[in-house]
């Protein structure tokens, strides 16, 4: 299987474009007003409309109102749902598929059956899962325990985010198996997206996913 990889905190239309160049399947673009990567709603079209077919517009959000939701879903954006929103919420906004991000803690033992459980009331979402650090949503640069959700990997697709480089996604993708990835400052310099990062990022996917056909 091949994992899919997602670019997020792109800010311009250059920035998506470069996403694209690399090999990204989908490109996220951040409308959380705490993110420094947040973007207004006319940037946020500009970069829709200037991706091509079959690369997927990823709007991430933490706790958004209704209207905004369904004004860049109109604009081609997927939504993604990284803050406490209820199942009831994600459900009704997105009207059809989304993300919804679980913040994975220091206890792996947090993510039990009594998780799986409960999280099925996301019944339309892809699951994401991301290092939980007090007062953020994402963007951390920092890994969690990939064990916590190596077991999930195995009942449904996920997405692994969290302080993955190019240096170690290939180790989590071999031991995870996760259906996606999800980067943002590990494909950073300084805070701005780096061309090579992202193409020594896309090699190191690449590479792990052809080590594991050949298990």
């Amino acid at each position: 299987m091949r994992t899919r990889v997602k670019f997020c905190g792109c800010t311009s239309v250059s920035d998506a474009e470069r996403a694209v160049d690399a090999g990204a399947d989908a490109v996220g673009v951040i409308f959380a007003p705490e993110s420094p990567r947040c973007v207004d709603l006319d940037t946020g079209y500009a970069i829709a409309a200037a991706l091509p077919a079959f690369v997927t517009r990823v709007a991430v959000f933490v706790e958004p109102g209704a209207a905004q939701v369904h004004d860049l879903r109109a604009a081609g954006y997927l939504p993604q749902f990284s803050g406490n929103e209820l199942w009831q919420t994600c459900e009704a906004f997105a009207a059809g598929p989304y993300v919804k991000v679980f913040h994975v803690g220091a206890q792996s033992a947090q993510y039990p059956d009594a998780f799986e459980a409960w999280a099925r009331g996301y019944s339309n979402a892809t699951w994401m899962f991301e290092t939980a650090v007090p007062g953020k949503s994402g963007g951390t640069g920092q890994t969690f325990e990939w064990e916590a959700a190596r077991r999930l990997a195995g009942n449904r697709r996920i997405v692994i985010s969290g302080g993955l480089t190019p240096e170690n996604v290939g180790d989590c993708i071999r031991r995870v198996r996760p259906y996606a990835v999800d980067v943002r400052s590990g494909i950073e310099t300084d805070g701005v997206k780096d061309r090579t990062k992202m193409d020594a990022f896309m090699r190191a996917v690449r590479d792990a996913d052809a080590r594991l056909a050949r298990v």
